[in-house]
């Protein structure tokens, strides 16, 4: 199996919907590296499941991963990264601190992704699901938006929810 091999201050984020793997994937790194919106509604709500919570989470991943890559450490940013203007956001901090960009993209297809959701601990709406991998952008796509590089998780061997991802 692969492993993604990350210089020291790049800004890693991973892109695809609920259920695909990405914690799983980022837990091989150590958990400083990882900025989570999930965690932070979780802190901020005590439930990651809360998306009220989002736009404080929103304000925490910005403040983190400013601090991480202001430092030149890497940065793994797990939330599902589907839309582009978010993408954006991500990219446009990591040239203000001039830093490289890392996209990964959990291209497992839908009926792969929906299986796994329903073993979470954690449960996402099938719809949600549907409509969050129907915005799965493509490599050409990312690449067009000025990421660095790009990767398809499953060219990684990450096999999503796999306790042996490393």
């Amino acid at each position: 199996m692969n492993r993604l091999t990350l210089t020291a201050g790049t800004a890693c984020t991973l892109i695809g919907p609920p259920g695909s793997g990405k914690s799983t994937f980022a837990a091989q790194w150590p958990d400083t590296w990882r900025v989570s919106l999930d965690l932070y509604r979780k802190l901020a709500a005590d439930t990651a499941t809360d998306q009220s919570a989002t736009p404080v989470a929103l304000q925490i991943q910005a403040l983190l991963l400013d601090a991480r890559l202001a430092r030149g450490l890497t940065a793994i940013v797990d939330s599902t990264n589907l839309r582009a203007p978010a993408r954006a956001g991500l990219l446009a901090r990591a040239a203000h601190w001039q830093r490289p960009t890392v996209a990964v993209l959990f291209d497992a297809p839908l009926a792969t992704v929906q299986a796994q959701n329903v073993g979470r601990d954690r449960v996402v709406p099938a719809h949600v699901v549907r409509e969050f991998h129907s915005l799965l952008p493509t490599v050409d796509q990312l690449h067009d938006e000025g990421w660095d590089t790009v990767h398809l998780a499953s060219a990684l061997g990450a096999r999503p929810n796999s306790p042996n991802v490393r």
